[in-house]
């Protein structure tokens, strides 16, 4: 939940800037101009509360297809590694079927040569073996024992040829029974070969048509994050109008106030009252560093005070006048030290907001869904004063938003808390 804050912080700053309003008392000439302010920002907030759902499913959404191209790329990758391997048998097929190739027009080279020269032969042998040729071959000899040896060289040479003529044609056979497997091996190749770039051409058109989709959502998600950023512009004018109010509210009031010390003072000695706001502000200022959390149970601070970058868009730089306190559902706010409840209202779209006085400092304690409280009471330390506000549309995110001021001075809450 801690990455849920963004959008939602902003609106809170616009609600905070608010809270200057009630700081130092009214004045009626302005009302109306604090009525429209009032709704300006609730508008402002509204939409800014839109377009961050939109922001964030879109985001979603994006990431979502960005994985899904990641996993078509990488499915593409793998069938092109696969088709690469297919590539490098079927060349190595090819070098072995021209091998083959060659091997078989040079066996048929002497197949060839072979059958002439066998041919030439037979009929040699043909044109001597004839009854009276052969006769004479064997007739011719000087003894009884070359008569044998002519006549069985005659039978050894004519087999001889016969079988050499039945060695070639089988080994022709041979070679065509391996150029047929092969072949039929690079037909199998091919066609696989052939299957998987139709795979792969299917893959790229997903993958274009991913990369398209992925296009238009970031597309989309610039112009939200262009519309944030011009919504961020307007809240941050609506809180430089609303602590200007704010300022000239405080400054009247301390200019009535000092009338009224000056006139006091024409009259008689400092009241009471003023001897006892001094002591409540003394010891407030010497308590600085050691107040305690203005709630109970277990916390986080999800926003500091201050201007900062935000935490999602680095570009967009957020102002808080506070601190923003993340805790459980149920949690009370409680007072940080003694001191009297000065108002107590409702702001439209940021729940009610109690501001107590401890002399010249002011606490606020903003999003509450309940107040315990009202104006003119007195409050002792730790005293709860209202139940946070959880909201039911997030989850029942409870954030407590928290401001320390002196007089018209913005301070830093956690400078002063223990």
């Amino acid at each position: 939940m801690e990455n849920d804050q963004p959008l939602k912080s902003l609106g809170r700053r616009l609600a905070a800037a608010a809270l200057a309003l009630a700081l130092a008392g009214g004045m009626a000439g302005q009302k109306q101009s604090k009525k429209q302010l009032k709704d300006q920002r609730q508008n402002v907030r509204t939409e800014m509360k839109k377009t961050r759902r939109q922001l964030d499913e879109t985001t979603r959404t994006a990431r979502l297809s960005a994985e899904r191209l990641k996993e078509l790329t990488r499915q593409v990758s793998e069938h092109r590694q696969m088709i690469d391997g297919l590539n490098r048998d079927l060349a190595a097929i090819d070098r072995r079927i021209a091998t083959a190739n060659a091997d078989l027009r040079r066996l048929e080279k002497r197949l060839g040569e072979r059958k002439q020269q066998y041919a030439h032969l037979v009929c040699t042998l043909y044109e001597r073996c004839t009854a009276h040729n052969k006769w004479i071959f064997l007739l011719s000899s000087d003894n009884f024992a070359r008569f044998i040896r002519r006549l069985r060289y005659l039978h050894e040479y004519a087999s001889w040829q016969k079988q050499q003529a039945l060695a070639i044609v089988d080994r022709q056979k041979e070679i065509d029974e391996k150029r047929a497997a092969l072949a039929a091996v690079r037909g199998e190749k091919a066609d696989l070969l052939e299957v998987r770039a139709t795979e792969l051409s299917r893959l790229k058109d997903a993958e274009t048509e991913q990369r398209t989709g992925v296009r238009r959502l970031e597309a989309r998600q610039t112009d939200l994050t262009r519309d944030l950023a011009r919504q961020q512009q307007q809240a941050e004018a609506l809180d430089r109008r609303i602590e200007q109010l704010a300022t000239e509210e405080m400054a009247a009031a301390a200019r009535a106030k000092n009338a009224e010390q000056t006139a006091r003072k024409n009259r008689r000695k400092p009241d009471a009252p003023a001897r006892q706001d001094r002591k409540l502000s003394d010891d407030f200022a010497a308590n600085r560093g050691r107040l305690p959390f203005p709630l109970d149970g277990r916390y986080k601070v999800v926003e500091s005070f201050g201007r900062h970058r935000h935490k999602r868009w680095t570009y967009v730089r957020t102002t808080n006048n506070g601190i923003d306190i993340r805790t459980s559902k149920g949690t009370d706010a409680r007072a940080v030290y003694t001191g009297t409840v000065t108002r107590v209202f409702v702001l439209p779209g940021y729940n009610y907001n109690v501001i107590i006085r401890h002399g010249r400092y002011l606490t606020v304690y903003g999003n509450l869904g309940r107040v315990y409280v009202k104006v003119g009471d007195r409050v002792a330390t730790r005293q709860s004063i209202g139940r946070i506000y959880s909201d039911v549309e997030n989850r029942d995110e409870t954030v407590l938003h928290f401001q320390l001021w002196r007089e018209k001075r913005k301070l830093n809450p956690l400078v002063w808390l223990d």
